[in-house]
């Protein structure tokens, strides 16, 4: 079946994406023995040709290719489903090509370099993450670059996990992880549901090592390992922070029991101004971003290790610069050996050299960054508040975490599939569904603000709210 008639299929209530996904991975007796003799791939071809990586891709391509304008296609789409940050790439943009105009390219950069990253790309990376991010000193010799975060997921997944371990990941989370950490190391992943109601983490995340505790003793009851805990902060898809005090009592709790704790800072630079006026009541505490970087200085563990992109803070996935920092050696060897298919472009690292050593640059973007996203959550959150739809306030990140479960028939995936997908058919309205978070309440979507300006978001949460009305009206 094809990708609109399986959507329709998810919609009718016959056939649910987790179902299938997990069908695929629990049973491979499921691609029928037929499929996998007759295939020219190995077993685990034949799975990956028959695994969605992602519900909601095919939609997100076709509503990008027909995108709002208010003039040429005021009846265009609005793809809020995938996390991408274009509020700021034209300052990017002409900061790269004002670089790529007054400097020449390198000799190194048409030749082979470390596998890691070049020194002097991993050099200034250091400074950038140290002067802007961390604000502790970064040791060059401890980063490796990977083209993009889903990369340095694979990889690291990879060295720490055997075949069938497991990783933790606090729920809601990014449905991806799933792939990222099973599709080639083959581990699993456990989602520790810490709440049902997403207006329990107004105040941030509820995860504590009694939900550690619980989760660990349930693998193990298993017969399985826990193998590493992955924190996303701000996370993703809530952008609620984690606190100093929240991350070192994992961290003593992971040491304690050699399980790997392993951060994703990716959202780090992603930061929302909570005073502002339409936004600020939503927020008790001043909760500002610590740095897992802090405590890995401090503690120096073996089990400790933290991952950065460029696709988020900057805007720039497409040009694939992930980042893995650890002070484990042997990690660090290990990956030094096996990132040789995995290698940034030469060219790539190159500019981006030039761009993060440019101080001026990068605190202008910073700041013209915070006040970009600040106005385009605000926009989305006060027409949430007008239409009175639970949302959890975010912190950082590029989401809205929001409940439309009342719209549904049932708290099941295909009543969320078939809401999800009448609400993109009347409004073009596109956002990432619940289904992969790994979470109990259905009916739960994510937001990405950032994809679109502000006047054209404006536009599609008026049409997000004539679609609410209009349901509640007939109900």
């Amino acid at each position: 079946m094809d990708r609109r008639e399986y959507l329709k299929t998810l919609a009718a209530g016959s056939l649910s994406s987790s179902f299938l996904l997990e069908s695929c991975e629990n049973n491979p007796k499921t691609l029928t023995e037929n499929a996998v003799s007759s295939s020219t791939l190995s077993q685990r071809g034949v799975k990956a040709s028959q695994t969605v990586l992602r519900v909601d891709f095919d939609l997100y391509f076709q509503a990008a290719s027909n995108l709002y304008h208010e003039v040429d296609n005021p009846g265009g789409a609005f793809p809020l489903n995938v996390a991408e940050n274009k509020l700021n790439w034209s300052l990017l943009k002409s900061k790269l090509e004002e670089l790529t105009s007054k400097n020449p390219i390198s000799g190194w950069v048409a030749n082979y370099t470390d596998s890691v990253g070049s020194p002097t790309s991993r050099e200034v990376m250091a400074k950038f993450l140290s002067k802007h991010l961390t604000k502790c000193p970064i040791d060059p010799a401890q980063i490796g670059l990977s083209p993009g975060a889903t990369s340095v997921i694979d990889l690291t997944s990879w060295i720490i996990g055997e075949p069938g371990d497991v990783a933790v990941f606090p729920a809601p989370c990014y449905s991806v992880y799933k792939q990222d950490i099973g599709n080639k190391a083959a581990m699993e992943r456990y989602d520790l549901i810490t709440h049902h109601e997403l207006t329990d983490l107004k105040n941030g995340p509820l995860l504590t090592t009694e939900h550690l505790d619980k989760a660990l003793n349930e693998i193990q009851s298993q017969g399985k390992r826990m193998r590493m805990l992955v924190i996303t902060n701000p996370d993703n898809p809530t952008g609620g922070i984690y606190t100093k005090e929240q991350l070192e009592s994992f961290t003593d709790w992971c040491i304690e029991r050699k399980i790997h704790l392993i951060v994703n800072e990716i959202y780090a630079l992603s930061q929302i101004d909570t005073s502002h006026p339409n936004i600020k009541n939503d927020y008790k505490d001043n909760i500002e971003f610590f740095s897992f970087a802090n405590i890995m200085n401090e503690r120096k563990s073996d089990y400790l290790h933290r991952w950065y992109a460029l696709s988020k803070d900057f805007g720039a996935s497409g040009f694939r610069v992930g980042v893995v920092h650890s002070m484990n050696k042997d990690f660090l060897a290990a990956y030094n050996n096996l990132n040789g298919p995995s290698m940034v472009s030469n060219y790539t690292q190159w500019i981006f050299e030039l761009a993060l050593a440019d101080d001026e640059f990068v605190e202008n973007y910073i700041t013209t960054n915070k006040k970009l996203l600040t106005d385009n959550y605000a926009t989305a959150v006060t027409a949430l508040k007008r239409l009175n739809i639970p949302y959890v306030p975010a912190r950082g990140s590029l989401f809205v975490w929001l409940d439309l479960s009342e719209f549904l028939d049932g708290n099941t995936q295909e009543a969320e599939s078939k809401f999800w997908l009448e609400l993109y058919e009347q409004t073009g309205v596109l956002l990432t569904p619940g289904d992969g978070f790994g979470h109990t309440k259905r009916g739960q979507f994510r937001l990405v603000y950032s994809y679109v300006p502000q006047n054209h978001l404006e536009v599609a949460m008026s049409r997000l709210g004539d679609f609410v009305n209009k349901k509640r009206s007939q109900s």
